[in-house]
């Protein structure tokens, strides 16, 4: 079996970065292919200003950047109204929406729906939406380990999706086993939910790295492949790329259950540069 994948020029792929991270990148153009889409991260205590100086930096230098919003942190939906507000006047016309991995809201919002319904995206001419999707369950939601309350968001959120003029999308969280997300994929069919989805990937780290991220973001049933991987000493040495997963979609894209993923989007874990360069020498299967 080829274990490195092959260019394609082709590929449409995604990457993340946060305000600080973005910094160490002396321009984006150098390492990311014009009109890629940036991720920019908001974590409890960025200050928003980052948030827009990041997102107005990345349009200058050729990328399309979608901030998150994170549900919790923002008090009331007037203070969400100022922010999309001037995410709009920046040239933002996307944005993941979030919970958040705050336990207590700060105010009157708690959770994306509620942001979707505020019809304020909408009002500012924002043309895509993601949402986030957990293949492996997320432990803050489905506390019993199974995937009911998440699956059944996503399925509220399909039912906005239609009645929207919004593109209206799934985001994973990075996996690095394929059997969880063929399942999660198996019952997405089963619930009739077709929204687009790009694929999370964790992108080129150290193993050690990998599986403290892994613990901390609820990734389960596939820690133990990292494991694993983990009483392999001469693995143990190298940094974790995610070729085995890329090339087992390309193998499996005529799946049908498959059919509905049209990008991958890279959490670079090991560094923005390591990430970009592995996903621009990829084999893309979407």
């Amino acid at each position: 079996m080829n274990t490195k994948p092959q260019k394609n020029n082709s590929k449409t792929f995604s990457i993340e970065v946060m305000p600080r991270t973005a910094k160490k990148i002396d321009n984006f153009k150098r390492i990311l292919p014009d009109k890629t889409t940036v991720y920019v991260a908001h974590l409890e205590d960025t200050p928003i200003e980052e948030m827009f100086s990041t997102c107005k930096r990345l349009i200058s230098e050729g990328m399309v950047p979608m901030p998150h919003i994170p549900a919790r942190i923002i008090p009331n939906v007037g203070k969400l109204e100022d922010w999309v507000k001037e995410y709009a006047s920046l040239g933002v016309e996307q944005s993941l929406l979030l919970a958040g991995n705050r336990k207590n809201p700060s105010g009157e919002l708690f959770n994306s729906i509620q942001m979707l319904e505020s019809g304020i995206f909408e009002k500012y001419s924002f043309k895509k939406i993601q949402i986030a999707g957990h293949p492996e369950g997320n432990p803050d939601i489905d506390k019993d380990g199974s995937l009911e309350k998440t699956i059944n968001a996503l399925k509220i959120k399909q039912e906005f999706a239609r009645k929207t003029k919004l593109q209206i999308g799934i985001t994973t969280q990075f996996c690095f086993d394929l059997q969880p997300v063929i399942k999660w994929l198996e019952i997405l069919e089963r619930e009739k939910i077709d929204l687009p989805i790009s694929l999370g990937l964790a992108g080129p780290t150290k193993l050690q790295t990998l599986i403290k991220y892994a613990i901390m973001c609820g990734v389960g049933p596939s820690i133990s492949v990292l494991k694993k991987r983990a009483k392999d000493l001469t693995k143990l040495l190298l940094p974790f790329e995610p070729t085995e997963i890329v090339n087992a979609l390309d193998s499996n894209k005529k799946n049908k259950i498959f059919q509905n993923i049209d990008s991958l989007h890279f959490f670079p874990l090991g560094g923005i540069e390591a990430s970009a360069s592995f996903a621009r020498n990829i084999n893309s299967p979407v």
